[in-house]
């Protein structure tokens, strides 16, 4: 990893710094590393330790940052220091592993999130520092979300954003590979079932491009890219062994938590999702910085846009848009996005293995295939040929459909699964329910949100045979009594969870007058 030019190693714990036995609580905190004493602990009175207070946490020369919760006698001994499962696991003790303590150092960079809160610009020097700071565990949750208020909205202008993409590249590390160009594709999400990545990887390797994808996990969705690649195959590479897949394939689909090439996004993100602040900005660096990390160098960003999705204006979607490739450019990328179709669910599937089924169909080219998705991924895949040089401009569509249709792309997917651990086979729901029309319409309106919502409550992404089968389509007739929506359950308890909540609720869809 490279440190950038303001970040500074830790110190070793002073001459004389308590020291105390672990002790493993077993509390699931999350992310965040959490540290109890007693109330009563002669440490916590030496030292001044008080609820709340950020401690270096050290067993050897490993160190963290922990958040101190103060509790009664009974729950720990005077000699105990309790570490939450996030804690323990960091450091990688066993019960009663000699552990040093003291208060951490004060923190300068906040004074530049101070500042940025009343309405100050953060030069490159300052976000240099902050993300530092951020990356090294040294801001407790509250500060982090101080820092991500103080950019959220639009307060972040595009050189603070450029600064801010820049000094997370620079906490983490980055990869580099042979040749170039290396291209990658991101959606910014908010659109169920929209599993594009998964066809057009395999398209661009088999084509001969280079696409080395990090994914994420679902975390307010019913599945993520790396969820729905997970029923397919082994996804939780680390960098050596997505490397390998690369040079031999040319291209993976794997999840991004393994590599860890972005950490300062990963804490922000931690942060920024129970608050539900919505920044152009923060998403512009987390995109670009993986990006970047991931030794790209051609990006193209779907941003879907409609009335439920992530995005809902058009105003809104050029902001982003004119975001994302300024930074981008800024940053030494060639950048395209795509302003598509967010009105309603991409394909059948909602939810990690219905998904894979929709993906399946589309590379094995049957008739069943849905539509709507083969269509989103070969327009993607067209941009992209273009913009490598592997298609002149105006010819990627044909190449990317003879690639799909000759089923080269069906084959380089196959070997992608293989060569990152075996293919597998996506599970099916044992508990299927059917919802029908109530009355007779033309789909008018398709919630997207309540959809995703729905499938959740049905177990997805834990459960990952679990989601919904989307049986209707934007502007179709629906008659009285027919079919529109299947409900996946692994279990018949959360089936009648899903059921329950579907019965109560009339958000799915507007229906309108056929003869409209």
């Amino acid at each position: 990893m490279e440190s950038g030019a303001f970040c500074s190693l830790p110190q070793p714990p002073r001459p004389g710094a308590p020291v105390l036995r672990a002790h493993r609580m077993g509390i699931d905190t999350y992310q965040e590393a959490v540290l109890y004493l007693r109330r009563d602990s002669p440490v916590c009175q030496s030292e001044g330790f008080a609820a709340q207070s950020r401690i270096e946490v050290w067993r050897g020369e490993v160190r963290i940052i922990a958040t101190l919760n103060v509790v009664e006698a009974p729950l720990l001994e005077e000699d105990q220091a309790g570490l939450s499962e996030a804690a323990w696991r960091a450091l990688g003790v066993a019960e009663n592993t000699p552990l040093a303590l003291q208060h951490l150092s004060p923190i300068q960079s906040f004074s530049h999130v101070r500042q940025k809160l009343f309405g100050a610009a953060l030069s490159d020097a300052q976000m240099q520092e902050v993300i530092c700071d951020v990356a090294a565990g040294n801001y407790s949750d509250l500060e982090v979300a101080c820092f991500v208020a103080a950019v959220a909205g639009q307060r972040a202008s595009v050189e603070e954003t450029t600064a801010l993409t820049r000094a997370m590249v620079a906490v983490g590390r980055r990869l580099t590979w042979p040749s170039t160009p290396i291209v990658d594709k991101h959606c910014v999400g908010g659109l169920p079932g929209n599993r594009t990545t998964l066809i057009v990887t395999p398209i661009l390797a088999a084509c001969g491009l280079t696409i080395p994808k990090t994914s994420s996990r679902a975390i307010t969705s019913p599945a993520g890219t790396a969820d729905t690649m997970e029923t397919l195959a082994p996804v939780a590479l680390d960098i050596e062994q997505m490397r390998k897949v690369v040079e031999k394939e040319g291209g993976c689909v794997i999840w991004g938590g393994a590599v860890s090439l972005s950490p300062a996004d990963d804490i922000l993100i931690r942060v920024e999702r129970p608050l539900g602040l919505d920044s152009d900005s923060q998403l512009v660096a987390s995109v670009l910085s993986k990006k970047i990390a991931a030794g790209s160098t051609h990006v193209l960003i779907d941003i879907p846009l409609g009335p439920s999705a992530k995005v809902r204006s058009q105003r809104a979607a050029d902001h982003l848009s004119h975001m994302l490739c300024s930074v981008g450019q800024a940053l030494g990328l060639h950048m395209r996005t795509v302003i598509s179709d967010g009105a309603s669910p991409v394909g059948i599937g909602i939810g990690p293995a219905l998904e894979a089924h929709d993906v399946l169909a589309v590379l094995q080219n049957a008739q069943h295939a849905p539509q709507d998705l083969r269509m989103r991924a070969l327009t993607l895949a067209a941009h992209l040929l273009e913009m490598g040089g592997k298609a002149a401009p105006g010819a990627g569509l044909a190449l990317a459909r003879s690639c799909l249709e000759s089923g080269q792309a069906w084959r380089k997917f196959v070997a992608i699964c293989e060569a990152q651990g075996g293919m597998r086979t996506p599970p099916r729901a044992p508990f299927v329910a059917t919802l029908h029309a109530q009355q007779r319409g033309r789909v008018r309106v398709v919630n997207n949100l309540e959809l995703a919502r729905l499938a959740k409550l049905a177990g997805a992404p834990q459960a990952p045979a679990a989601g919904l089968r989307f049986l209707t389509a934007l502007g179709a007739q629906l008659e009285e009594g027919q079919p529109w929506l299947e409900i996946h359950a692994q279990t018949q308890g959360q089936l009648d969870y899903a059921m329950t909540y579907a019965r109560t609720r009339q958000e799915f869809l507007t229906l309108e007058d056929c003869d409209v």
